[in-house]
């Protein structure tokens, strides 16, 4: 399994994980090297992001390429504080 640290629009609906292995959301779109994360995706979120329909909004947060340990196939992990 290779790993990156670089967010893309691949990223797009990935897992996002925190430092402790708990699931803290999902990436609902990337723009310009940003991915926006979804704290609480429902299953029409989840689905609209892994098809690369996702949109920025209220609910999303910015995260920001330092804030990453690794990326693997099906997760974006995030390092500790």
């Amino acid at each position: 399994m290779s790993t990156r640290t670089d967010i893309g629009d691949d990223d797009e609906g990935k897992k996002v994980i925190g430092p402790n292995g708990e699931e803290v959301g999902r990436i609902k779109t990337v723009e310009h090297g940003t991915a926006y994360v979804d704290p609480d995706p429902g299953l029409t979120d989840t689905v609209m992001s892994k098809l690369g329909w996702g949109d920025r909004d209220d609910d999303t947060y910015p995260l920001q390429e330092a804030s990453v340990s690794q990326i693997t196939d099906d997760e974006v992990h995030l390092r500790g504080l």
